[in-house]
Order: structure tokens, then C-alpha cells, then sequence
């Protein structure tokens, strides 16, 4: 299986000044293309070669599962967003958000204190179980929670990639910011 770049659903300026224009030229144009290259050359002539990404994810190590994580990771990152986005969730995961934190504030508090708290590079996701139960975890590197056995809702990129040229080393106003971008229709369609 060889892999692309997605495509997005906005333009490179569409999320601005949340995410500038030259970090998605960078961060996505090619930043997530090297990826997507090195993982179609690593998986040539291996057992992975027509794997899905997930699979690659959940049975890889070293450089495959380096770059399909992170190929996994910034394709959900990336089109979690959109220009119209913000507010907050509505329908079963907002129930599922509410049961689980008490509150959409709650939640979001503690997804943000959680990327803060995350010493180095890596992720911040929600993430549900087989029944539904939602988590908050902490994921280094190119960890997903595919790994863990849950499907990924939502991700925070904490790699300063994500985030260094628009807001330099203010990694809690990065994180603050990007509720104001994400589109729950989408994440919520994840649950």
C-alpha cells in the first residue's frame, strides 16, 4: 500500500492565527511528507508493504513504526481542524465527555495540563475503549493509542514543530489555542 499526503479541507491560511500559513506549509507540506516518504521506502519488500496504517502502528517498531506513527498521528491532527471550528462537542461524546470529566471545562483542562505536563516531544489524545469509555493519555515520540487497543478521537501535536513558530516556547498557549479550530463534527463522527 503506498500512502499520500491527505488532503486538507481548508486552505494553508485557513487556520490562521491559530496555525499560520507557513506552519501548515512546513508542519504538513513537509514536515508529514517526509514521513509519508520514509514510510513507503521502509515498508517496500516487508511484511507491512500492503498493510493498513493502523496495523503498521500496532505490530511495527523502530524507524516503520517511527514514521507510520507519526504519519497515523498528523493525519487525524490535521484534519481535526477547520476553519468554522470551536465550540464544543455535541451528542454521544459529549455525553461520553461529561460522564467521564464532569464537563467540557473539566475535560479540557486536564487534555491541556496533560500536553504541558508531557516532558519532551509527542501527543496528547482523547481516546475511547471497545465500550466507549473515554481516556486522556500521554504518548511520547510517535505513540498512538492504537497500541494501547483505543481508537484515537482527538490529538494534540507537543513536538515544538507543531507549534514554534507561531507561538515559540509557549507550548500552554498552543494547546489553549487550538479549541478554538477543532472540528467536533469530525472527531465527534470518531466516537
Amino acid at each position: 500500500m503506498k500512502f499520500e499526503l491527505p488532503v486538507l479541507p481548508y486552505a494553508a491560511d485557513a487556520l490562521a492565527p491559530v496555525i499560520s500559513k507557513q506552519t501548515i506549509e512546513l508542519h504538513y507540506g513537509k514536515h508529514l511528507q517526509t514521513y509519508i516518504t520514509n514510510l513507503n521506502n521502509l515498508i517496500q519488500g516487508t511484511e507491512f508493504e500492503n498493510a493498513d496504517l493502523e496495523t503498521i502502528v500496532k505490530k511495527s517498531e523502530g524507524a516503520i513504526f517511527n514514521n507510520a506513527g507519526q504519519t497515523l498521528n498528523h493525519n487525524i491532527y490535521f484534519l481535526s481542524f477547520s476553519p468554522k471550528g470551536g465550540g464544543e462537542p455535541k451528542g454521544k461524546l459529549a455525553e461520553a465527555i461529561n460522564k467521564e470529566w464532569g464537563s467540557f471545562e473539566n475535560f479540557k483542562k486536564e487534555f491541556v495540563a496533560s500536553g504541558v505536563g508531557l516532558f519532551g516531544s509527542g501527543w496528547v489524545w482523547l481516546a475511547k475503549d471497545s465500550s466507549g469509555k473515554l481516556y486522556i493519555t500521554k504518548e511520547t515520540n510517535a505513540g498512538n493509542p492504537v497500541t494501547k487497543g483505543y481508537t484515537p478521537l482527538l490529538g494534540f501535536d507537543v513536538w515544538e514543530h507543531a507549534y514554534y513558530l507561531d507561538y515559540q516556547n509557549r507550548r500552554p498557549d498552543h494547546l489553549n489555542e487550538l479549541w478554538k479550530i477543532i472540528d467536533w463534527d469530525v472527531v465527534g463522527a470518531r466516537y
